[in-house]
């Protein structure tokens, strides 16, 4: 028994946000001093350090469960799936649907039963649940469905990683400028072809580093702004993942007899270029490799940050021929790796 990915699907906001738009603001530090270097020193800084250039944001009619839709929509269509034969709906998200006024976020009913809602999926036996696990969500959704194929539970599975992250940042904050929109869905079925998902591993580091991310005050004091916002400890976090995200993609790798020389690509949570560059290298040098050129997909320099939706969203774009230079091939080996907050970390290689 194998269970591959058999459809996929994405939706990309329309709205672009570039670099420059952020010319106007007020950036302060988190101490509520105002930074002195002039915007344009600062957007610089940003996008060597991230490689984001511009990034999209979702427009006010639709929201976080209706861009899922759209992405879940494709992947059933791209998989040639009848919508009533699926088993779970898993959507994996941060902050719910957040009205775009208001800021306030909206759980109830779960994102996942808004979906099947506005699929219009009849038959009650598909079950629908939202997960909350940080960027590394989608993941964990997919590492969840296989669960449940292998214990007989489920047969299809549509897992979704959907966030409107534009809605809960602080506009006075340069971190601001990582966020993103966006929704990448994907359809995973039992199937008796060759390949599939080879191995997975998850990890929480939840001592000193749950609040590596956290909500939290607008850093204009000046404002009587009681809303909270999406905050990290930036450097924190570097380091963080540096540490522990090339490990864990090392014990993913190492529960097969696979050699690192034989993975083809590496879609990693696309959240700062500097960084994946950094773990990437580091995970090679855990094998005594040199980084392969063309290994690892970038779509964070057009996309930035859109959390749980950038990894099956780059999937889906590489799919589909819109990412240059990248492209998969039947059985190739393919490594899926992330880390957000909480701090959670997984991975899970596949065979293409």
């Amino acid at each position: 028994m194998r269970i591959k990915i058999t459809g996929a699907g994405s939706y990309i906001p329309t709205e672009i946000i570039q670099n420059e738009d952020f010319e106007n603001h007020q950036f302060f530090n988190s101490d509520g001093v105002q930074i002195n270097n002039s915007n344009t020193v600062i957007i610089d800084k940003f996008r060597k350090i991230t490689g984001i250039e511009e990034r999209r944001y979702a427009s006010s009619t639709l929201n976080t469960s209706d861009i899922a839709f759209l992405s879940a929509k494709k992947a059933i269509e791209d998989a040639d799936v009848d919508k009533e034969t699926l088993d779970y709906i898993i959507v994996a998200h941060n902050f719910g649907d957040v009205d775009k006024n208001s800021s306030q976020a909206d759980t109830v009913p779960s994102l996942a039963a808004r979906v099947k809602h506005l699929l219009k999926i009849e038959n009650p036996y598909c079950v629908a649940y939202d997960i909350l696990f940080g960027c590394p969500g989608w993941i964990e959704g997919v590492i969840q469905a296989v669960s449940f194929m292998k214990s007989g539970m489920a047969k299809k599975c549509l897992v979704i990683g959907a966030e409107t992250l534009s809605r809960v940042i602080d506009e006075y904050d340069r971190d601001s400028m990582i966020y993103s929109d966006g929704s990448g869905a994907t359809i995973l079925e039992i199937t008796e072809n060759t390949g599939g998902i080879l191995s997975s591993i998850s990890a929480s580091h939840t001592l000193e580093e749950s609040n590596f991310l956290f909500f939290g005050d607008t850093y204009n004091t000046t404002t009587n702004d009681q809303t909270k916002y999406i905050k990290m400890y930036g450097r924190k976090i570097y380091e963080f993942a540096l540490t522990h995200v090339p490990m864990a993609m090392k014990k993913c790798l190492d529960k097969t007899d696979i050699n690192i020389s034989a993975v083809k690509k590496i879609l990693i949570h696309q959240a700062n270029e500097k960084m994946d560059e950094a773990i990437i290298k580091r995970f090679y040098e855990l094998h005594n490799q040199e980084v392969p050129d063309n290994i690892m997909p970038m779509s964070i320099q057009k996309l930035g940050n859109s959390s749980v939706a950038t990894i099956p969203t780059l999937y889906d774009l590489i799919l589909k021929g819109n990412i240059s230079d990248h492209s998969f091939h039947s059985g190739d080996i393919l490594l899926f790796a992330s880390v957000g907050a909480g701090m959670n970390i997984n991975a899970f290689l596949y065979q293409f």
